[in-house]
């Protein structure tokens, strides 16, 4: 079993409308995946993809050159081919010997993994929108990226009447409540949701004596990435209770064996279309700790690539069972959607308006930079009765000019000259 060709295709699965009109203020790049075909001397075509704007690890020209003329076998655990060069060689081998990738990774430990529905930062209305759809499709599981320029009590309230009991939710801050006397402010009131599960970062990982101080005082559990700070540190000194793993195959299935001497839970991170919420199925199967529903934003997307869908019911997914990553790829839908280059969209000029309840307005001319100002401390965070409001670039002439007066306001903060107050506006340009 030689490999003889690898051809990748950069297509653009696109995003649904629903959450798509959100995600395309900061991450509409999510939506382009440039997919590995390797075809073998033998005739067997693997398959992998690789979501170039996010994905752990690209797929170099080096690293194609690097696997013409050898054997899959010999390379499965080199997680430094990429994301889509490493999920087809899985493909290959367990369509070689005839049997689902998952046998190539160890035991088999479950027949159904876990899996959550994934929501980018949204208003209420549109967090309910959101469920609506999950449960429609069989998911049970939400994640939800809590900010502070959407009111997240009135958000999670909202989603929590809208959804069955069985329903769950897992907060993901991403650093965002910044202090631990914040989280301890605005954590608590949350807990008292009967739906909300568990914590995602609540504030920097890397902050042990603040996580370990915050951890002693709540009662849902608290997930943060592998190994920020070091897995024993955060091991000994009690910062959270399980974790996010989102690596190459190797590096996944080694966090997951110290997680499990650990006792502690986690849930598989790697984002993509149909074909690595597969590979994400396959490793679920045999890794025992892949106790927490799987990240693989798999509803976001509007095309998913494959020919028959995965199935989700009441939050599951059943593991495929025919060779390989037991799926059949859709190429006419990757014809269909194939684009020039991985390279980003073209985006539209923003203006992202954050609202506070007493009339404070701040405006920004990126995501970026409102996380980034939020993130330093600069604002107050994660108060009831605040909104974000997103204006696209109309071509008009006011908006040209509101634009400048952004930038401009910018520049006299950092110079010490202008500061926001209730009613004015403040502004932090593109960086």
């Amino acid at each position: 079993m030689e490999i003889v060709a690898v051809e990748r295709i950069p297509v653009d699965a696109g995003h649904v409308e629903r959450s798509g009109r959100h995600m395309r203020r900061h991450i509409a790049d999510w939506s382009i995946s440039e997919i590995c075909k390797v075809i073998t001397k033998d005739g067997l075509i693997g398959w992998g993809e690789t979501i170039p704007h996010y994905t752990w690890g690209p797929v170099t020209d080096e690293s194609v050159e690097r696997v013409i003329g050898k054997n899959p076998s010999d390379l499965l655990w080199d997680d430094s081919l990429g994301a889509g060069l490493q999920q087809a060689m899985f493909d290959l081998v367990g369509k070689k010997l005839g049997v689902p990738a998952y046998r190539l990774v160890g035991p088999k430990v479950r027949e159904r993994c876990p899996i959550a529905w994934w929501c980018w930062d949204m208003p209420a209305e549109a967090w309910v929108s959101e469920t609506r759809a999950a449960l429609d499709a069989g998911y049970t599981s939400f994640k939800l990226k809590a900010r502070p320029w959407h009111d997240l009590f009135a958000a999670t309230e909202a989603i929590s009447h809208a959804t069955p009991d069985y329903c769950a939710f897992d907060l993901d801050f991403n650093s965002l409540l910044v202090t631990t006397g914040r989280a301890q402010e605005v954590l608590p009131r949350l807990e008292a949701i009967p739906k909300v599960h568990f914590f995602e970062t609540p504030i920097p990982q890397d902050d042990v004596h603040g996580n370990k101080a915050l951890r002693s005082k709540l009662r849902l559990p608290v997930a943060m990435h592998f190994d920020n700070p070091p897995f024993l540190t955060a091991v000994q000194e009690g910062v959270c209770d399980g974790w996010v793993l989102n690596q190459g195959a190797f590096r996944t299935v080694q966090q997951a064996g110290l997680a499990a001497e650990a006792n502690m839970p986690f849930w598989l991170q790697l984002v993509g279309t149909g074909i690595t919420t597969a590979f994400t199925l396959h490793l679920g199967a045999s890794l025992s700790h892949a106790q927490w529903p799987a990240i693989t934003c798999l509803n976001t997307y509007a095309d998913d690539l494959l020919t028959h869908p995965i199935e989700v019911q009441r939050g599951y997914s059943p593991v495929p069972e025919l060779p390989g990553l037991g799926i059949e790829v859709d190429e006419d839908a990757i014809e269909r959607l194939r684009r020039p280059t991985t390279g980003p969209h073209k985006m539209p000029r923003m203006i992202h308006t954050v609202t506070w309840a007493d009339g404070l307005r701040v405006s920004y001319t990126s995501h970026a930079a409102m996380e980034a100002d939020f993130m330093a401390g600069n604002r107050p965070g994660f108060e009831p009765g605040v909104s974000l409001v997103t204006e696209d670039d109309d071509g008009s002439e006011e908006f040209d000019v509101r634009w400048q007066q952004v930038g401009e306001a910018d520049i006299l903060v950092k110079h010490g000259s202008g500061m926001a107050n209730g009613g004015t506006t403040h502004s932090t340009k593109h960086n």
